[in-house]
């Protein structure tokens, strides 16, 4: 018999609605990544309600008899949280939690829960709680009702959960702190891309829709070994590794958080400090999961979030993951789409070796060809040629008369730092 009792999983409802132009398979696609987010949180999914509307009712979202109908199929089947696939007003909490008797939580709260679940660093669990602090401060009601319910479950955990209860003053105080705390992890992210920059060391960003396998990816790229799974948001706190490309320079890869569809606006304000990473990077990867058949909505939702943090300027190409789950027709359909489409699997590693190709000549594109001369008794010279073979591509090495000539292809950003000064 096992020492500790496994706690049984929350039984969750989904609410979702169709609404003017909306289509119902779209509306049906939300509800079913929904679901998937209810999982990720920990929750069986026992219930889908999908209601059609010209628009949300202002008061019960729903709609007061179908609010009593789900109310009643809640009761019947033992459900512990309702969770509505979009964003709720005070006042429509209030009404529908005094309807169906159980927590309710909608599709911001949701997604903050995950990333409180997931965040293991103190920088990833800061700006959790200050993406919390910042959702619950304006649904703050009187005696503050809604924030009460502390007895578990998703929608009550995260770091901020025991500061929830207390009043706007003491909240704004904390978020006050907490965004202090933040500017102070910016500063060391500056600092570091700038001793980055300083070092000529190109950075690549990946990007993507969550569980789109920008994790597998990277561990390919890398030699790394970061948690990947078939989960969403695995990965909150970015990792920054090197790479050794197939001409021998070095570049620097960065995974970060996975974006989804109405990413809550909180979260990606509070996330700035690591977003940052891929809007000051050299080229962005957009890691796309070829075998989903929302994909341009998913492809659309991560554009508005580079958008947002201004990563737009960045040079971006776009790869197709996931290929090994297409037919031989999906994937000539795909390049004949896109021409310029990198098709992959990370998890087969087909094609990785293009990606590499293209990655390197992309970053090669914006250098000159430089012959350079050197003394290789002189230590600062001895420095450049490591510099050159680091960064640059190499075409031609000679020694001559204690001399070495080196013909190469320099990044433009670094040939002051490896042009010899005139003897």
């Amino acid at each position: 018999m096992r020492a500790g009792k496994i706690a049984a999983r929350e039984r969750a409802a989904l609410v979702g609605l169709v609404t003017g132009t909306m289509r119902r398979h779209g509306a049906e696609r939300s509800m079913d990544e929904l679901g998937g987010l209810a999982e990720a949180a920990g929750a069986e999914v026992v219930l889908r309600v999908l209601q059609e509307r010209p628009k949300p009712d202002s008061s019960t979202f729903l709609g007061s008899g179908k609010l009593k109908i789900l109310g009643a199929s809640c009761a019947e089947m033992r459900v512990d949280v309702v969770i509505f696939d979009n964003e709720l007003t005070p006042a429509q909490l209030r009404q529908i939690e005094e309807e169906v008797h159980c927590k309710v939580v909608d599709r911001t709260q949701l997604i903050l829960d995950i990333f409180a679940r997931r965040a293991k660093t103190r920088e990833g669990k800061l700006q959790v709680e200050l993406a919390q602090l910042k959702y619950l401060l304006p649904r703050l009601a009187g005696s503050g009702t809604a924030l009460s319910r502390l007895g578990g479950g998703i929608g009550t955990r995260g770091p901020g959960e025991t500061k929830l209860e207390t009043d706007r003053r003491r909240i704004r105080t904390r978020i006050k702190a907490v965004n202090d705390d933040i500017d102070q992890v910016r500063q060391r992210r500056s600092q570091l891309r700038e001793r980055r920059q300083k070092a000529s060391v190109p950075t690549v960003a990946l990007v993507g829709y969550t569980n789109a396998g920008k994790t597998t990816l990277f561990n390919v790229l890398t030699r790394a070994n970061a948690e990947a799974s078939d989960a969403l948001f695995v990965t909150l706190d970015p990792l920054v590794r090197q790479v050794r490309l197939p001409d021998s320079r070095e570049l620097l890869v960065s995974d970060t958080v996975g974006f989804i569809d109405r990413l809550p606006h909180a979260l990606v304000a509070a996330f700035r400090a690591t977003l940052e990473e891929v809007a000051d990077a050299d080229l962005i990867l957009h890691v796309i999961d070829a075998a989903t058949p929302d994909r341009e909505r998913r492809m659309d939702a991560v554009h508005r979030v580079l958008d947002e943090v201004g990563a737009l300027e960045v040079p971006l190409l776009e790869v197709y993951n996931k290929c090994d789950g297409l037919t031989p027709d999906e994937r000539r359909r795909l390049q004949e789409q896109d021409q310029s489409a990198l098709l992959i699997s990370a998890l087969t590693k087909d094609g990785v070796d293009d990606l590499l190709e293209t990655v390197t000549s992309r970053l090669a594109l914006d250098v000159v060809r430089m012959t350079l001369t050197f003394d290789p008794a002189d230590a600062k010279d001895r420095e450049r040629i490591a510099r050159v073979y680091r960064h640059a591509r190499v075409v031609v090495h000679e020694s001559r008369d204690d001399r070495i000539l080196i013909v190469a292809d320099v990044p433009r950003r670094l040939v002051d730092r490896v042009q010899p000064p005139r003897r």
